[in-house]
């Protein structure tokens, strides 16, 4: 019944739904234990839209809620059981409990060690001496990093060149060998592909396998063991292996429960996949929401998402951005874009969720300078950063009387750029450029409208 429808202590890595109905078919099927491997052997193929697919003869017809169970095993003593945080400011808009599952406050700073940990606890002895291999722009590659220092295997880690110190600089703490390889995810996950192949190091998916699949699946058991009224889950999709987990365990406990994916607008591959009936690439995703920045739906997580998962929605950017200020401001929680995700389907459409919600807070790796952009161009959606051109008399003290008309309205002056020589200007003209803190959408107009009606020209 397939649908028409993505720490340790260290740092690292459409408006409106586009919604796909789906069966709320429980998992069952084949048999296999995580931990000891659901299938052997490393995924492999060239990379298409920044997915390598494991091969038709690795890929389970289904994943089981044993597997998950099995996942939990292992995990126990090496992930976190992450907080489950009540959200009064989203609960207040959906009209029943909001819940956040803090991924974010994992080890490593995301969910990515669960299926990392135990994808490598699968490999065999003659597997594990030939080492690992992982191509990641973040969350992937520390949790792969981590994962292998535990078991006490070697790691080597590929990272686009423009990755953010930050997280190149965790990913070797983690223990990993880091190579940069590539301006983009596509050409690294080829490197790294290239070195298995060369090597015979195991490569490690970061979503289209069964371990790494039945790893994630542990953050759905967790939900409803510490949620059980819970209605709806909503969950980032990139190439789908935290969505596709979930939704094994979610389903096969609880039918009844809605699962929602969401995804950045510009990086939107599931959509697409899901009305052809198999994954289909876009090309060039464009998003900030890195995480699930990913061309290509993995062959294994799509046909699990295709079969249980109800929803498959879309987020903008100026959302993504509105949903990290909450998280930070309302929750005390550091987001990333992509974890930040189901939050920003919350605040475009809160009326459409069946409430208790669950959303899943998938990591907190953002790098400080991106962190500093998405928060200034987050207030700027939320109408609480302004930007004003205008031309003001060029005489002495006009800035000075400028700034006191603003003084008045309460609108905090950031940045102030005055230009007096300009061929666009008349001689006894001045153009000051004005960045200011503001209060909201109304505050924002209001500013204009007295500033307008002091006399100044605001051209922007």
């Amino acid at each position: 019944m397939a649908a028409r429808h993505g720490d340790e202590d260290g740092p690292g890595s459409g408006s409106g739904p586009a919604s796909h109905p789906t069966s709320s078919a429980s998992a069952s099927a084949s048999t296999g234990s995580a931990g000891s491997g659901l299938a052997s052997g490393s995924a492999s193929g060239p990379a298409s839209g920044g997915s390598a697919s494991a091969s038709a003869s690795e890929v389970p017809e289904t994943i089981t809620l044993d597997d998950i169970r099995g996942a939990q095993k292992t995990l126990s003593g090496i992930s976190r059981l992450t907080a489950l945080e009540g959200s009064r400011y989203l609960s207040g808009l959906v009209g029943s409990p909001v819940h956040l599952k803090c991924e974010n406050l994992q080890r490593t700073g995301s969910f990515k060690l669960r299926g990392g940990y135990v994808r490598i606890s699968g490999l065999s002895a003659e597997e594990r001496a030939a080492g690992v291999v992982a191509a990641s722009a973040g969350n992937h590659a520390q949790g792969v990093a981590l994962a292998a220092s535990l078991l006490g295997v070697r790691s080597t880690v590929f990272m686009p060149e423009g990755a953010p110190l930050p997280k190149i600089a965790a990913t070797r703490d983690y223990g990993a060998e880091v190579r940069l390889r590539g301006q983009i995810v596509d050409e690294t996950m080829r490197a790294a592909q290239e070195y298995a192949e060369r090597t015979g190091a195991v490569f490690i998916h970061p979503f289209d396998h069964p371990d790494i699949i039945a790893g994630q699946g542990t953050v759905g058991l967790e939900i409803l063991e510490q949620c059980p009224e819970v209605r709806t889950v909503v969950v980032g999709i990139g190439g789908g292996g935290l969505a596709a987990g979930i939704a094994v365990a979610v389903k096969a406990l609880r039918p009844d429960v809605r699962v929602v994916g969401v995804q950045a607008e510009g990086a939107a591959a599931y959509p697409p996949s899901l009305a052809a009936g198999r994954p289909v690439s876009i090309e060039a995703p464009v998003t900030m929401a890195d995480g699930i920045k990913v061309g290509r739906p993995g062959d294994v997580p799509f046909q699990i998402i295709d079969e249980l998962v109800d929803e498959v929605r879309t987020v903008t950017e100026d959302e993504l951005s509105s949903a990290l200020l909450l998280c930070l401001e309302r929750a005390k929680l550091v987001v990333e874009p992509a974890g930040a995700s189901p939050v920003a389907a919350l605040l475009s459409a809160p009326e459409s969720f069946e409430g208790p919600v669950v959303a899943v807070l998938s990591g907190g790796n953002v790098d400080p300078l991106l962190m500093q952009r998405i928060l200034r161009h987050g207030m700027a959606a939320a109408g609480r950063y302004l930007s004003l051109r205008l031309r003001l008399t060029d005489r002495p003290g006009a800035l000075a009387t400028l700034l006191g008309v603003l003084s008045t309205l309460d609108a905090n002056v950031l940045d102030v750029s005055h230009v007096r020589t300009n061929p666009r200007l008349g001689l006894s003209e001045a153009e000051v450029e004005l960045h200011l803190e503001t209060k909201g959408t109304d505050h924002c107009e209001e500013v204009r409208e007295a500033l307008r009606g002091a006399g100044y020209t605001v051209m922007a």
